[in-house]
Formats: structure tokens, sequence, C-alpha cells
């Protein structure tokens, strides 16, 4: 049953319920000063208006009601912002009363320890995720450092196109720039591959992940109605509960081979995170136990990868089944392909500053101009999450001169505001050239352009997914010639 079907069938066992709840809701006053926004339907409200691109949908009603709209999904009252003004109030005015996250059921069998840093209640705990992210593990230092570890997964993704491009078969840019991002994150954290098909525990973890992800990016309509939240109707949370205890039970597994090997006398200690968090967890003045760091794990790993994954293949956004981005990386090469000329011009700034035919070190990436504004330009046209993940108010605010309630859904549609027309010339045209005299950066100061969000909430990881981003387009571009498969002809 597809979700629409759910969705109609589902409404007809609410209508008595929702009736019950109108009727003693009804002498609550609401705030007079709502946002505008299209009129619901009974019961469902304004999901059949997302459409099957939901970010597109909400672009066009920002264009008839206003920058920050009311609509009424199910039974959540949600806010779309479309303007970089409004989500400046919100992500940095009113950062702390937008802080939490609108759990998804699916995260919620989990403690607030295991939610991982995405869903995680602002909190000490939070906070102390926050910072081993920023000290120990995201930091330029700790990068420098693990530099060598991602050019050798470069290496290792240059052979593998150069495989294909011997026999002549395409080659799945997405896919293999995934594996090489896997391979890298799991070497800085566990010193092993994940990604390696040879081994039947990297295998597992691989579909395990996949599976996660899969089933993150369904539809579930219990976060619509939370009345069917304890029935778990599709069945998402307890297979998504399965997903991660099988992911605990591998960190575990890797945790205790690691403490044998380190009780042996000629061990050699690894610069990677988990012989950090052990250390930090034997050293008295820490407040850390080694039974936490299999949690800890899961949360940096999950976070990390969830943005790997949606940055190198693509994700589905959980809201109303819509499939949305493909990857950053396959939007570059495929824009790129599309205009030759753009492309011929980045592959003579690389060949003029790095020489033809060499890898892409992140040392020479301040003097690659173009190759930067290229990953900008297309951040502006295919943002990787176009919705970002939902906010939730934490109190009644009045935000541009309406009033947001509190326990508000809230999403910043940046595929909106990197096609407003206001703030952008030719805006549907890929023209990396607009970013070569701008200021504009994409680390949640500048918020006409917000592909990783911005305040508290930023991704912490976007320093790590920025150097690999960078270091492999501009190495795919600079040690091959491209041309689209089968003889297509770029559309001009």
């Amino acid at each position: 049953m597809d979700f629409l079907a759910l969705i109609l069938c589902v409404s007809l066992a609410l209508v008595f319920v929702q009736a019950l709840r109108f009727l003693e809701k009804k002498a609550i006053t609401s705030p007079s000063n709502l946002p505008p926004g299209p009129p619901p339907l009974p019961v469902i409200g304004n999901l059949l208006e997302l459409g099957n691109l939901p970010h597109k949908s909400l672009a066009k009603l920002a264009r008839t009601y206003g920058p920050i709209i009311k609509l009424r999904l199910g039974s959540i009252t949600t806010i779309v912002v479309s303007s970089p003004s409004v989500a400046r109030e919100i992500l940095q005015a009113h950062d702390a009363s937008f802080s939490n996250r609108m759990v998804p059921d699916t995260i919620t069998p989990f403690k607030q320890d295991e939610l991982g840093l995405p869903w995680a209640p602002i909190s000490p705990l939070w906070r102390n995720l926050r910072r081993v992210c920023s000290l120990h593990i995201f930091t330029n230092k700790k990068l420098d450092s693990t530099q060598h570890l991602r050019l050798k997964k470069v290496q290792e993704l240059l052979a593998h196109v150069k495989i294909s491009a011997r026999v002549g078969s395409a080659v799945d840019i997405g896919e293999a720039a995934f594996r090489t991002s896997l391979n890298f994150l799991s070497n800085t954290i566990f010193s092993l591959d994940l990604a390696d098909p040879s081994s039947v525990s990297a295998t597992e973890f691989k579909k395990t992940v996949s599976r996660i992800m899969v089933e993150a990016g369904k539809p579930n309509i219990a976060d619509y109605f939370p009345v069917l939240k304890k029935i778990d109707p599709q069945g998402s949370r307890r297979r998504m509960k399965m997903y991660f205890g099988q992911m605990l039970d591998l960190f575990e597994g890797l945790i205790q081979k690691r403490l044998q090997m380190r009780a042996a006398s000629d061990y050699v200690r690894k610069d990677d995170v988990l012989d950090t968090l052990i250390n930090r967890c034997e050293d008295k003045n820490e407040d850390m136990e080694i039974f936490q760091i299999k949690h800890l794990m899961l949360l940096l790993f999950n976070q990390a990868i969830s943005e790997l994954w949606i940055l190198f293949v693509g994700h589905r956004i959980c809201f109303a089944g819509t499939d949305t981005t493909s990857s950053t990386l396959e939007w570059a090469m495929a824009e790129l392909l599309n205009s030759p000329e753009k492309l011929s011009r980045v592959q003579v700034e690389l060949d003029q500053v790095i020489g033809n035919s060499n890898l892409v070190d992140e040392s020479d990436m301040a003097c690659l101009p173009y190759l930067q504004a290229i990953v900008k330009e297309t951040f502006r046209l295919h943002p990787p999450i176009p919705l970002l993940l939902p906010r939730k108010s934490g109190a009644e605010l009045e935000i541009s001169g309406v009033t947001v309630p509190e326990g508000t859904q809230v999403f910043i549609n940046v595929w909106a505001i990197g096609r407003d027309g206001t703030l952008w010339e030719d805006l549907n045209a890929f023209m990396p050239e607009r970013f070569l005299v701008s200021q504009i950066n994409v680390k949640g100061q500048s918020f006409e352009l917000i592909p990783f969000g911005g305040g508290w909430r930023i991704c912490p990881s976007l320093p790590l997914a920025l150097r690999m981003l960078h270091m492999m387009l501009g190495s795919l571009l600079n040690c091959f010639n491209w041309k689209l498969e089968g003889g297509i002809e770029p559309v001009t």
C-alpha cells in the first residue's frame, strides 16, 4: 500500500478521534497573528498539497503566501521558511528557542544518549558530544593529521575509475565516492575499511547502513498522526531498532578487540578516534566510561555517514515519501558535463595550479577558486537536504511580524532560498562565476546559502565533508576526461 492510500485509509479511522479532539480544543484560544497559508483539509490537513517534490511545492506556496507560511501536516502544525532574512531570525537571533528537533517516531525507541547528534535534545550530554567532535575529531589539526588517509582513499577511487575507463564501462560516481568516504571514515575511527567487499563483517555493515538510510527515508504516518505511534502501523520503529542494535553489536566487538590488543605488551597506539576515546576513559580526569564508547561511536558514525550518504549517494527526505536530491558530487559532475566550457575552465585551473593528472591536495584549495565556486553553485542549485532537518519551537515567539506557536515544527526551505529571484540573477542557470567575487560561504554565516544549516545545529562534520568533496571532485576532473554515457550530447 503506497503512502497516499495509507493516509486515506487511516484518515477514516481518525475522523472520530479528531472530532473529539476538535471539540476539546475549540475553547482554547489560538494566537491570532499566525502566518498565512493554504486552508487545511479535515484530518489530513495540507499533506496532499506537498506533491511529489515538497520543496518545489512549498516554494510555489511561498510565492503566493509569503516567506513564512503555516501548514497542518496531519495533526502537526508546521511553519515553512523560504527567505534568508527569516532563516537568520530562526537560526541566529532565536537559535536557542529553535535548537531542538522534531524527533521521528523511528528514533523514539532509543534513549536520549542513543538518539545521535542530529536528533538529541540540547543538554549537557549533547554539548559533551559536540565538544568531542570539535576537540578530537573535526578540528583542523586533527583533519590535517589524517590527510594521508584521505589521499590514499582518493587514490583508490581513481584506480577504480581507471579500470572502468580501460574496459569502457560507465562509472557510478555517487556509489564509488560513497565507498571511498565510508572507508576513510572507518579508517579514521577504527583503522579499518568498512566497505571492503572481501570482508564479511564489512559487507554486513554496509547492508545495515543502507537499510537504516532507506528506513529513515520512508514516510511514516505516525509522524503526522501521533495518536498512531503506540501501534507503529508500518513497523518502521521496530525495524530501525533492530538495525541500530546490529550496529551496536558490531561496535561492541570492535571495541573489545581493541581492548585486547591494547593489553598486549607490544601494542602500538593508533592515531584513530577509538584509541582517543579509550585514552579518555583511562584518564581519571575525564568523565567517560568504556561502556559509553559504543553509543558514542553510533552517534558519531551515523551522523557522519548520514551526511556523506547525502553528499555522495543521495537521500530520501523523511517527508511525505518524496525522492529528493541526488548527490552533490554527481550533481556537480552532471552540471559540468552539461556545460563543456565550464568543465574546460576548471580543468585549465587545475592544470595550471597542480599539473595535469595530479591529485588535488587539500593545501591546494586556496589556489583553486573556480573549483570552490563550482561546489558552491552546486549547493545553491541542488542542496543535499532541500528542507533542512525539522526544528521545533521551544516557546511562542514573534518571527517577522507573525506568531510561531510553541511546539511548532519548522522547516527551512534552502532549495527555495537558492532559487529566489530577488537574490540571484539567472537563478536557474549553472553559473559558478557568481561566487568568484562573492564572500558567501556554506559555513552557516551566509543565510543565502546554508546547505548544512546554521547555528548550534549546523552539522559538525562539515569541515570533513568539504575537504573530501573538493579533493574528490578536483582529482576526478584533473585525472580524467569525462563524457556522458552512451554518446549523449549536452543539453544546450
